[in-house]
């Protein structure tokens, strides 16, 4: 018998909260498919027309939890308004707040990230395909509004975000200070640095070459390698400003200044001109 695409859909939460109690109590290996279906109460047969294996059990948690924390993003009061950096930093939220009440079935999940690195990394798993979509819009939106430097990149930047929010929710796990505040921390340094970098424009420069080196560091967190990864990310985000300021001198010392206009007996001097305002602070917003 047919039946409806919100059957499925009602099907389909049903097995993975099954799934997820089940594996959060009993372990990932330790439950098999006819107890997720039984749970379910759903047919023995049934949760195979749905997910063909416990690891596609996995992915499909990672898919709905995904869509449903992108929906939560763009239902944000004022979203629209929103900078860059802010919309990014509101999608990373959106998915803990999501994760943590399954926090221990997720970290169950990290044995086959470690296992297999790209399992979680590749452009294949259900869910990163619309994130991807979704930012690679975002950094389209604030180039267009002027608030990063043109970039050739915007897919490969879009896609490595992706990669790292999974590399974060890695960093995410282990965190234990108090109210995951190294978490916050080092999602809003990573963050900073890069809209920093593609304000800069010098994305455009690195390339293939940082998005090696960016997906090597990310399988090497996603394997338990950890280390102080809050201090690097500083120390990599002081470096670049440096860099940058470094770089912006010397651009400005190259450039000679324009010779003065000769002064004009019945015309008075223009008033010089005032100082450029300040950057505004990065304003706090309610979460919905």
């Amino acid at each position: 018998m047919k039946i409806s695409k919100q059957q499925q859909d009602q099907n389909q939460r049903r097995l993975l909260t099954a799934a997820v109690d089940l594996m959060s109590r009993q372990g990932f290996e330790a439950t098999s498919m006819k107890q997720v279906a039984r749970e379910a109460g759903l047919g023995d047969a049934t949760i195979y027309k749905y997910f063909p294996s416990k690891e596609k059990l996995v992915l499909g948690y990672y898919e709905l939890a995904l869509a449903e924390a992108l929906a939560s993003t763009e239902q944000t009061s004022g979203f629209e308004r929103y900078t860059l950096q802010e919309r990014l930093q509101r999608l990373v939220d959106a998915v803990l707040e999501r994760l943590l009440p399954d926090r221990e079935f997720v970290a169950l999940t990290r044995q086959l990230a470690q296992q297999s690195p790209l399992l979680l990394l590749g452009d294949g798993l259900p869910g990163k395909s619309a994130l991807k979509r979704v930012v690679k819009d975002w950094l389209a939106a604030a180039e267009a509004a002027g608030e990063i430097a043109p970039c050739d990149y915007q897919g490969l930047v879009a896609g490595l975000f992706t990669d790292g929010l999974f590399g974060l929710i890695t960093y995410w796990l282990d965190d234990d200070s108090e109210g995951f505040a190294d978490t916050t921390q080092l999602s809003e340094l990573v963050l900073g640095l890069l809209v920093m970098v593609l304000h800069s424009g010098v994305i455009n420069k690195l390339g293939e070459l940082a998005a090696y080196l960016l997906r090597n560091q990310l399988a090497r967190l996603l394997q338990g390698q950890r280390g102080d990864l809050l201090q690097k990310v500083a120390l990599a985000g002081r470096g670049i400003g440096k860099a940058m300021a470094a770089a912006a001198g010397a651009s400005a010392a190259r450039t000679p200044e324009p010779a003065p206009a000769p002064e004009s007996k019945t015309r008075p001097k223009a008033k010089p001109a005032s100082p450029p305002a300040k950057l505004r602070q990065r304003t706090a917003r309610s979460k919905p």
